[in-house]
């Protein structure tokens, strides 16, 4: 059984997912919040077997967000997960990777 990790969520990534939250909650009422239980869904997957989710920079993992074209990237530390971004799909890689 594997153990689950803390989740650190650095400041520039609780920005993404609140910038989020803020766009589809102005689409429909209740939208932002079906957000958020993904993203607490996604991290909870996360920092159960952060292994299984590819390397894809540097270091980076990242683990997809159901219903929603977002991607949760993230550093696998010792002792817990780093959350680096909360980014769109179509939004461009390198404004992320900057963030390494």
């Amino acid at each position: 059984m594997s153990v689950k990790r803390k989740i650190i969520i650095r400041p520039e990534a609780e920005a993404d997912i609140k910038d989020a939250y803020d766009w589809y909650e102005a689409q429909r009422k209740g939208l932002g919040e079906g957000f958020l239980l993904c993203i607490e869904e996604a991290l909870s997957r996360a920092s159960r077997n952060p292994e299984i989710y590819s390397i894809i920079y540097k270091e980076v993992r990242r683990v997809l967000i159901h219903r929603f074209p977002f991607g949760v990237f993230f550093l696998e530390e010792e002792d817990c997960i780093s959350v680096l971004a909360v980014f769109h799909a179509r939004r461009n890689p390198k404004a992320w990777k900057g963030r390494t």
